[in-house]
């Protein structure tokens, strides 16, 4: 089942985003974050209107999706950045295609006109997800980050969502 996070998911939030910190590239930071972070996070991401959404399975959260303003000017209020993280026991088992499925809808249904999702080079089946859903990559950063004693390329995908909606510039 994929629905709506609540602040009782964020414990199991906080152990699957935790548990990418210390154990892969998905996340180029070193140091696992804190409960507080995490409700600091899911407060910011309410307060500015982008979803987090959870995968539940037989009760526990398996995974977790979310978007986010991919930069913070007014210009960019129409693209987002999303974000997946699956617990590593349940990678695999397509619970990334309905986190993905579910956040474009959500981006479709907010009259977001692009997504973009910056994965570590090495994590192919991220990308390979990404291109699933019709994204391309639109940048490579070779040696952008530093973690586990070697430097990490990072890349940029981008999807254009199909939109009848065209925003009126507002300057």
């Amino acid at each position: 089942m994929i629905r709506s996070a609540t602040a009782a998911d964020l414990p199991s939030i906080l152990d699957i985003y935790n548990d990418a910190i210390l154990n892969t590239t998905a996340v180029y930071d070193y140091t696992p974050h804190t409960l507080a972070m995490r409700e600091a996070w899911f407060a910011a991401k309410q307060q500015a209107g982008f979803p987090v959404i959870v995968a539940e399975a037989q009760g526990y959260v398996v995974g977790f999706g979310a978007l986010g303003a991919f930069r913070n000017w007014q210009a960019y209020r129409y693209t987002a950045e999303n974000s997946l993280y699956v617990a590593p026991q349940y990678r695999g088992q397509g619970w990334g295609k309905q986190l993905l499925t579910q956040l474009l809808q959500t981006a479709t249904d907010m009259q977001l006109h692009a997504i973009v999702a910056g994965i570590d080079a090495d994590n192919i089946s991220s990308l390979r997800l990404h291109e699933k859903f019709g994204f391309q990559e639109v940048a490579h950063f070779s040696q952008i980050g530093y973690k586990f004693d070697r430097w990490l390329d990072l890349k940029f995908m981008q999807l254009i969502l199909q939109s009848d909606n065209q925003p009126g510039n507002s300057v």
